[in-house]
Formats: C-alpha cells, structure tokens, sequence
C-alpha cells in the first residue's frame, strides 16, 4: 500500500514509484539458509523449476528504471518464478 500511495502523491509530479517482490534468488544467503543451491532449488517449489538469478531482478529494476515503462506506477512487480501464482 506504501508504493501505491506514494505513486499517487507523486504521480503529478512525473515521478513513477513502483517496487519489486522478489522470490527464491540463488545467491550466497539463499545457501546459508539451505545449505546448498540444489536443497533450495528443490524447497523453492518454483513452477519455472529453477531459482532466480540475481540479474533477473536486476533486468526487471531495469526496465521499471527506463523510459520503456513511462506508464507504469504503482506497481509491485512480482518476480518471482511464478510462485505466487502458483499460490
């Protein structure tokens, strides 16, 4: 609700807030946590099969950073691997 009030309140202003809800990336935390890439691989229950990578969230802050999404504010982009769809 945070990043569709401040889209609101700012959007006369031409600035576009949006956020990124990130799911199971493969990183060195995500080991930490799981202990390897394949136990969290397997735990993540993806329906894409496989975890994010770091430079697929980086893509997506991307694209909501360029002028390729001038009409998109107030958005929580999911980027997720389908898991929240999946429910």
């Amino acid at each position: 609700m945070l990043t569709k009030a401040t889209a609101i309140e700012y959007a006369t202003k031409n600035i576009r807030i949006n956020c990124i809800c990130p799911g199971s990336i493969e990183t060195d935390m995500l080991v930490l946590f799981w202990g390897s890439i394949k136990a969290a691989a397997k735990n993540a229950r993806m329906p894409v099969r496989r975890l994010g990578k770091p430079e697929e969230i980086a893509q997506a802050a991307l694209f909501l950073a360029c002028d390729d999404s001038s009409y998109v504010t107030g958005v929580a982009l999911l980027v997720d691997g389908g898991y929240t769809a999946a429910g």
